[in-house]
Protein backbone atom coordinates (compact mmCIF):
# COMPACT_ATOMS: atom_id res chain seq x y z
CA UNK A 1 0.00 0.00 0.00
CA UNK A 2 1.01 3.53 -0.58
CA UNK A 3 0.00 7.17 1.51
CA UNK A 4 -1.22 10.43 0.19
CA UNK A 5 -0.35 13.01 2.86
CA UNK A 6 -1.86 16.34 2.61
CA UNK A 7 -0.97 19.17 4.47
CA UNK A 8 -4.49 21.51 5.00
CA UNK A 9 -4.33 25.18 6.29
CA UNK A 10 -5.50 28.17 5.39
CA UNK A 11 -7.17 31.06 7.56
CA UNK A 12 -10.69 29.61 7.04
CA UNK A 13 -11.86 25.69 7.28
CA UNK A 14 -15.29 24.20 7.32
CA UNK A 15 -15.45 20.13 7.56
CA UNK A 16 -19.32 19.51 7.93
CA UNK A 17 -20.67 16.08 8.48
CA UNK A 18 -24.34 17.34 9.15
CA UNK A 19 -25.95 20.76 7.79
CA UNK A 20 -29.72 21.63 9.51
CA UNK A 21 -31.42 24.27 7.35
CA UNK A 22 -29.77 27.44 7.64
CA UNK A 23 -27.14 25.96 10.37
CA UNK A 24 -23.96 24.70 9.06
CA UNK A 25 -21.12 23.42 11.31
CA UNK A 26 -18.06 22.57 11.41
CA UNK A 27 -15.97 19.04 12.77
CA UNK A 28 -13.22 19.72 14.88
CA UNK A 29 -11.19 18.20 11.98
CA UNK A 30 -11.23 17.43 7.89
CA UNK A 31 -14.17 14.84 6.81
CA UNK A 32 -13.49 12.23 4.44
CA UNK A 33 -16.16 13.13 2.23
CA UNK A 34 -14.42 16.69 2.57
CA UNK A 35 -11.22 15.88 1.33
CA UNK A 36 -12.10 13.06 -1.16
CA UNK A 37 -14.26 15.59 -2.33
CA UNK A 38 -10.98 17.77 -2.98
CA UNK A 39 -9.45 15.15 -4.72
CA UNK A 40 -12.32 14.91 -7.26
CA UNK A 41 -12.53 18.37 -7.75
CA UNK A 42 -8.63 18.00 -8.31
CA UNK A 43 -8.97 15.27 -11.10
CA UNK A 44 -11.80 17.06 -12.69
CA UNK A 45 -14.57 14.63 -11.46
CA UNK A 46 -18.20 15.25 -12.56
CA UNK A 47 -20.14 15.53 -9.56
CA UNK A 48 -22.39 12.38 -10.86
CA UNK A 49 -18.55 10.20 -11.33
CA UNK A 50 -18.40 7.31 -8.93
CA UNK A 51 -16.49 7.32 -5.74
CA UNK A 52 -16.14 3.72 -4.69
CA UNK A 53 -12.38 3.95 -5.41
CA UNK A 54 -12.07 6.72 -3.84
CA UNK A 55 -14.46 5.72 -0.79
CA UNK A 56 -12.37 2.91 -0.74
CA UNK A 57 -9.34 4.78 0.37
CA UNK A 58 -8.46 4.48 4.17
CA UNK A 59 -8.42 8.01 5.95
CA UNK A 60 -6.72 9.40 8.34
CA UNK A 61 -5.99 13.00 10.09
CA UNK A 62 -3.55 14.48 12.19
CA UNK A 63 -4.85 17.71 14.55
CA UNK A 64 -1.31 19.57 13.94
CA UNK A 65 -3.15 23.10 15.17
CA UNK A 66 -6.49 22.75 16.18
CA UNK A 67 -7.41 26.34 15.07
CA UNK A 68 -9.72 28.68 16.43
CA UNK A 69 -13.91 28.36 15.67
CA UNK A 70 -15.46 30.95 14.28
CA UNK A 71 -19.50 31.78 14.09
CA UNK A 72 -20.17 34.33 10.68
CA UNK A 73 -24.19 35.60 10.24
CA UNK A 74 -24.62 35.27 6.28
CA UNK A 75 -27.44 36.92 4.27
CA UNK A 76 -28.11 36.35 0.38
CA UNK A 77 -31.00 37.21 -1.64
CA UNK A 78 -32.65 35.04 -4.77
CA UNK A 79 -31.24 35.21 -8.14
CA UNK A 80 -34.63 35.55 -9.41
CA UNK A 81 -37.43 37.34 -6.98
CA UNK A 82 -34.96 39.32 -5.52
CA UNK A 83 -36.47 38.21 -2.25
CA UNK A 84 -34.17 38.05 1.07
CA UNK A 85 -33.23 34.20 2.05
CA UNK A 86 -33.33 33.05 5.76
CA UNK A 87 -30.33 34.47 7.36
CA UNK A 88 -27.35 31.52 7.61
CA UNK A 89 -25.28 30.62 10.54
CA UNK A 90 -22.23 28.94 9.46
CA UNK A 91 -19.38 28.21 11.33
CA UNK A 92 -14.98 27.63 10.36
CA UNK A 93 -11.45 26.56 12.23
CA UNK A 94 -9.53 29.98 11.81
CA UNK A 95 -5.96 29.60 11.95
CA UNK A 96 -6.01 25.26 11.85
CA UNK A 97 -3.85 23.18 10.00
CA UNK A 98 -4.01 19.26 9.33
CA UNK A 99 -2.34 16.76 7.72
CA UNK A 100 -4.82 14.39 6.06
CA UNK A 101 -3.50 10.69 4.91
CA UNK A 102 -4.71 8.37 2.51
CA UNK A 103 -4.09 4.86 2.11
CA UNK A 104 -4.34 2.18 -0.81
CA UNK A 105 -3.33 0.91 -3.90
CA UNK A 106 -0.33 2.54 -5.35
CA UNK A 107 -1.81 3.00 -8.92
CA UNK A 108 -4.65 5.33 -7.39
CA UNK A 109 -2.75 7.31 -4.90
CA UNK A 110 -0.35 8.14 -7.23
CA UNK A 111 -3.14 9.14 -9.52
CA UNK A 112 -4.22 11.07 -6.90
CA UNK A 113 -1.12 12.94 -6.37
CA UNK A 114 -0.44 14.11 -9.61
CA UNK A 115 -4.10 15.59 -9.58
CA UNK A 116 -2.97 18.14 -6.27
CA UNK A 117 -0.22 18.48 -8.52
CA UNK A 118 -1.74 19.72 -11.35
CA UNK A 119 -5.52 20.16 -10.19
CA UNK A 120 -8.16 20.94 -12.70
CA UNK A 121 -9.92 22.92 -10.07
CA UNK A 122 -8.91 24.89 -6.85
CA UNK A 123 -8.65 22.88 -3.91
CA UNK A 124 -10.51 24.35 -1.36
CA UNK A 125 -10.68 23.37 2.64
CA UNK A 126 -14.28 22.49 2.62
CA UNK A 127 -15.98 24.93 1.52
CA UNK A 128 -15.55 27.49 -1.83
CA UNK A 129 -14.89 30.60 0.67
CA UNK A 130 -11.99 28.79 2.17
CA UNK A 131 -8.65 28.43 0.12
CA UNK A 132 -5.64 26.74 1.22
CA UNK A 133 -2.93 29.01 2.13
CA UNK A 134 -0.23 26.80 0.44
CA UNK A 135 -0.29 23.73 -1.84
CA UNK A 136 -1.57 21.09 -0.39
CA UNK A 137 0.33 18.32 -2.16
CA UNK A 138 3.65 16.86 0.53
CA UNK A 139 4.42 13.35 -0.34
CA UNK A 140 3.79 9.89 -1.22
CA UNK A 141 4.99 7.43 0.97
CA UNK A 142 5.58 3.82 -0.92
CA UNK A 143 5.01 0.51 1.04
CA UNK A 144 4.05 2.68 4.11
CA UNK A 145 1.35 2.03 6.96
CA UNK A 146 -1.39 4.99 7.44
CA UNK A 147 -0.47 5.43 10.88
CA UNK A 148 2.97 5.27 10.63
CA UNK A 149 3.17 7.50 8.31
CA UNK A 150 1.03 10.30 10.38
CA UNK A 151 3.39 9.23 13.48
CA UNK A 152 6.66 10.17 11.57
CA UNK A 153 5.41 13.25 9.20
CA UNK A 154 7.23 16.42 10.31
CA UNK A 155 5.23 19.17 12.31
CA UNK A 156 3.18 21.30 9.69
CA UNK A 157 2.04 23.97 12.93
CA UNK A 158 3.04 27.35 12.33
CA UNK A 159 6.05 28.63 13.97
CA UNK A 160 4.31 30.57 16.78
CA UNK A 161 2.38 28.10 17.48
CA UNK A 162 5.02 25.36 17.82
CA UNK A 163 6.66 28.04 20.19
CA UNK A 164 3.37 28.53 22.16
CA UNK A 165 3.17 24.78 22.98
CA UNK A 166 6.02 24.25 23.66
CA UNK A 167 6.69 26.82 26.63
CA UNK A 168 3.36 25.95 28.08
CA UNK A 169 4.97 21.79 28.04
CA UNK A 170 7.84 23.51 29.56
CA UNK A 171 5.99 25.28 32.50
CA UNK A 172 4.18 21.93 33.16
CA UNK A 173 7.24 20.40 34.80
CA UNK A 174 8.36 20.81 37.58
CA UNK A 175 12.08 22.75 37.67
CA UNK A 176 14.69 20.50 36.59
CA UNK A 177 12.53 18.08 34.80
CA UNK A 178 12.03 18.48 31.00
CA UNK A 179 8.19 19.27 31.36
CA UNK A 180 5.05 17.47 29.80
CA UNK A 181 5.60 15.94 26.01
CA UNK A 182 4.43 17.74 23.14
CA UNK A 183 1.72 14.88 21.53
CA UNK A 184 -0.74 14.91 18.64
CA UNK A 185 -4.04 13.87 18.34
CA UNK A 186 -4.62 11.29 15.03
CA UNK A 187 -8.18 10.67 13.59
CA UNK A 188 -7.81 7.27 12.37
CA UNK A 189 -10.87 5.31 10.41
CA UNK A 190 -11.52 2.01 11.58
CA UNK A 191 -14.01 -1.03 11.50
CA UNK A 192 -16.64 -2.12 13.87
CA UNK A 193 -14.05 -4.92 15.17
CA UNK A 194 -11.21 -2.08 15.90
CA UNK A 195 -13.36 -0.53 18.57
CA UNK A 196 -14.50 3.07 16.67
CA UNK A 197 -15.01 5.97 19.39
CA UNK A 198 -17.37 7.92 17.35
CA UNK A 199 -19.51 7.36 14.34
CA UNK A 200 -19.95 9.95 11.28
CA UNK A 201 -21.57 9.73 8.66
CA UNK A 202 -19.12 11.45 5.89
CA UNK A 203 -18.38 8.63 4.05
CA UNK A 204 -19.12 9.71 0.59
CA UNK A 205 -21.77 7.29 -1.91
CA UNK A 206 -22.94 9.97 -4.32
CA UNK A 207 -21.90 14.00 -4.61
CA UNK A 208 -24.83 14.15 -7.43
CA UNK A 209 -26.58 17.68 -5.97
CA UNK A 210 -30.11 16.41 -7.01
CA UNK A 211 -29.15 13.50 -4.17
CA UNK A 212 -26.37 13.30 -2.43
CA UNK A 213 -25.53 10.21 0.04
CA UNK A 214 -22.87 8.75 2.93
CA UNK A 215 -22.32 6.63 4.74
CA UNK A 216 -20.98 5.84 8.41
CA UNK A 217 -17.46 5.16 9.20
CA UNK A 218 -15.84 4.67 12.60
CA UNK A 219 -12.75 6.22 13.95
CA UNK A 220 -10.90 5.99 16.95
CA UNK A 221 -8.54 8.33 18.25
CA UNK A 222 -4.46 7.99 18.89
CA UNK A 223 -2.23 10.21 20.40
CA UNK A 224 1.28 10.25 19.00
CA UNK A 225 4.92 12.82 20.48
CA UNK A 226 5.59 15.39 17.80
CA UNK A 227 8.24 13.68 15.38
CA UNK A 228 11.90 14.94 16.69
CA UNK A 229 13.14 15.67 12.77
CA UNK A 230 11.68 18.93 11.68
CA UNK A 231 12.26 21.38 9.03
CA UNK A 232 11.83 25.19 8.63
CA UNK A 233 11.89 25.69 5.46
CA UNK A 234 8.70 27.70 4.54
CA UNK A 235 5.93 27.03 2.30
CA UNK A 236 5.34 29.02 -0.71
CA UNK A 237 1.74 31.09 -0.49
CA UNK A 238 0.45 30.88 -3.49
CA UNK A 239 -2.27 28.04 -4.08
CA UNK A 240 -2.48 28.58 -7.54
CA UNK A 241 0.77 28.50 -8.95
CA UNK A 242 -0.11 24.43 -9.71
CA UNK A 243 -2.77 24.93 -11.45
CA UNK A 244 -3.30 23.58 -15.25
CA UNK A 245 -2.23 27.00 -17.86
CA UNK A 246 -5.33 26.69 -20.10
Amino acid sequence: MSVLLLRLAGPLQAWGSAARFARRTTETAPTKSGVLGLLAAAQGRDREAGLSDLSALRFGVRIDQPGTRLRDFQTAHHADSGKAMPLSERFYLADAVFVAALEGEPELIDALHGAVQEPVYLPYLGRRSCPPAAPVDLRVRTDADLVESLRQERWQAADWYRKRVRARSAASGTPGSPGAPVELDLLIECGPDEGPEITLRDEPLSFDPRHRRYGLRGVKWITVPVPTEESAEPWPHDPTSVLRKA
